[in-house]
C-alpha cells in the first residue's frame, strides 16, 4: 500500500500487536498459535482503515490503536477458521503453513476462539482507560461485534458455504461479499470514527466507502485466484474452482469484473467528497486496492 500514512499506521499496529500478544500466564501452545498467525504478516488493512477513519475526524490515534489491533485479531481468527479442513481446507496462508497444519486442528480452533475473545478483552481494557469517552467506546465495540457476528461476517460465511456449487445472480453474490468481506471493513471504519462524535452523514459516507472497497477487494481476490500463482499470493490458488464457488469472474469474466471493480472504486471515492482533501489517504487506498496484484 503506497501512501505515507498507511506505512506509518501499519508500523504502529505491528508494534502494538507485538506488545499486546506478549502474553503471560497463558498456555504456551495457544500463545504460540495466536502469535504465529497474527505475526505471519499481512496488509493490516482493517486496522489501518480504523486509524485513517479516526484521523479523518481529528481523533486521537493512541485512543483508537487498540481497537485497530482488535480488528486485526478478529480478522486473523476468521482466517484461521476459514482455513480449517471443515471449511476451505487450505494448507498455505501468507506464504506459510496454515495454523492447523502447524499446531493441529484442535489448537487452531482454540487459537481462533482465543483471538476473538482477546480482541474484546483488548477493547474493554482500552475503554476503561478513557472513561471520559466511555459511551463512544461502547458504540465502537457494538459496531465491531455486529460486523464480525451474525449480522455481518458470520452470515456471509454461512451464505458462502451454503451456495457452493450453485449458480448465483449478481445480487446474491453481492449479498455474500457484503457480509463476508465488507462488513468487517465497514466496522473497522465506523468504529474508528465512533470515538469522534460523528454525524449521520459522515457515518453513511464511510459506510458506503467501506462497502464498495470491500466488494472491490473480494472481486480482485477472486480474479487473482484464477490469474495468479501460489508464490505471488502466499496462499493456495484455484480453490474457488475446486470448491465449485460461483464468483464475479465466473459470472462476468475477468475483464468485466475489473470494470466492476473500477466502478465500485469510483463510488467509494465519491462517497468521501464530504471530507474534502482530508480523505486523500483513503482515496489513495481505494485506488490501490483496485489495482493490487497480490
Amino acid at each position: 500500500m503506497p501512501n505515507k500514512e498507511y506505512a506509518t499506521y501499519k508500523e504502529l499496529v505491528e508494534k502494538r500487536l507485538t506488545e499486546l500478544l506478549d502474553l503471560s500466564d497463558v498456555h504456551p501452545t495457544i500463545k504460540n498459535a495466536m502469535n504465529y498467525s497474527v505475526c505471519a504478516g499481512g496488509k493490516r488493512l482493517r486496522p489501518v482503515l480504523n486509524i485513517m477513519a479516526n484521523a479523518l475526524l481529528d481523533g486521537d490515534t493512541a485512543e483508537t490503536l487498540d481497537i485497530a489491533c482488535a480488528m486485526e485479531c478478529i480478522h486473523t481468527y476468521s482466517l484461521i477458521h476459514d482455513d480449517l479442513p471443515a471449511m476451505d481446507n487450505d494448507d498455505l496462508r501468507r506464504g506459510k503453513p496454515t495454523n492447523h497444519v502447524m499446531f493441529g486442528e484442535p489448537f487452531a480452533i482454540l487459537a481462533g476462539d482465543a483471538l476473538l475473545n482477546f480482541a474484546f478483552e483488548t477493547m474493554i481494557a482500552n475503554a476503561q482507560r478513557h472513561p471520559q469517552n466511555l459511551p463512544a467506546h461502547l458504540e465502537a465495540m457494538r459496531i465491531v461485534a455486529r460486523g464480525a457476528g451474525v449480522y455481518g461476517m458470520i452470515t456471509g460465511q454461512c451464505a458462502d458455504l451454503e451456495n457452493e456449487a450453485k449458480i448465483l445472480t449478481e445480487r446474491e453474490l453481492e449479498y455474500i461479499h457484503n457480509h463476508k468481506t465488507s462488513a468487517l471493513i465497514e466496522a473497522s471504519l465506523l468504529s474508528g470514527i465512533a470515538l469522534c462524535s460523528p454525524n449521520q452523514t459522515q457515518k453513511d459516507a464511510l459506510n458506503l466507502y467501506g462497502r464498495n472497497i470491500g466488494l472491490s477487494f473480494q472481486i480482485i481476490d477472486d480474479i487473482l485466484d484464477i490469474t495468479s500463482d501460489e508464490k505471488t499470493l502466499g496462499k493456495s490458488v484455484g480453490k474457488d474452482k475446486d470448491a465449485h464457488k460461483f464468483t464475479f469472474p465466473i459470472l462476468y469474466g475477468i475483464d468485466q469484473s475489473r470494470q466492476i471493480v473500477m466502478q465500485k472504486t469510483q463510488e467509494a471515492v465519491d462517497a468521501l467528497s464530504i471530507f474534502g482533501s482530508k480523505a486523500q489517504p483513503l482515496i489513495d487506498l481505494a485506488q490501490t486496492i483496485a489495482k493490487r496484484d497480490h
